[in-house]
């Protein structure tokens, strides 16, 4: 789905099959960390857990291994180049979350990417904005669930999963990225 100044984003739902397995095995053998970061005049505890796999470390699952040369493979010709990392995150329940943001760390802020996004365990609304504001675009990625954000979508969007007052299960979300992007 085009989504406005070269941006877009692909939806696959029921991509990645047996991902209640997945998420089973992640959830025991991923080694969660919970971070602090400095936001405005204050350090605070980010809202959910984390881990992050470099070019080259080995992965916790076989899976990834896969899902990782399979999304290589489906977004080569726009991507121009292989997915090297994996970030993974965890949201505990409702109260979990991620503020606004795109993912411009590194050449992400200067030039086109993708950034591919499986969700494992309980759905989670996921939300895109321009940069700047306007128009919110609303994404509930279920288990097993494939969301791509392309093109400039990171430099002229923004996205977030935000806080729930509803009950909310455990979500797992598995993003894919190439090197020098976060």
């Amino acid at each position: 789905m085009a989504l406005g100044s070269g941006a877009w984003v692909d939806l696959r739902t029921g991509w990645l099959a047996g991902a209640g397995a997945l998420f089973e095995r992640l959830a025991t053998a991923v080694p969660w960390r919970a971070e602090r970061r400095r936001m405005y005049d204050r350090v605070v505890d980010v809202p959910r857990l984390l881990c992050f796999y470099a070019s080259g470390d080995a992965l916790p699952d076989p899976l990834l291994d896969e899902m990782r040369r399979a999304l290589t493979d489906a977004y080569r010709d726009e991507l121009g180049e292989a997915f090297t990392t994996v970030g993974l995150c965890l949201y505990r329940d409702g109260a979990d979350s991620v503020a606004w943001h795109g993912d411009t760390i590194g050449r992400g802020s200067t030039r086109d990417t993708v950034v591919a996004i499986v969700s494992l365990g309980a759905p989670r609304r996921f939300l895109m904005r321009p940069c700047g504001g306007g128009p919110v675009r609303r994404f509930e990625p279920g288990p097993g669930d494939l969301l791509v954000m392309g093109g400039s979508c990171q430099r002229t969007w923004e996205h977030a999963v935000p806080k729930s007052s509803r009950a909310a299960g455990p979500r797992i979300s598995i993003q894919f990225r190439p090197a020098g992007v976060r």
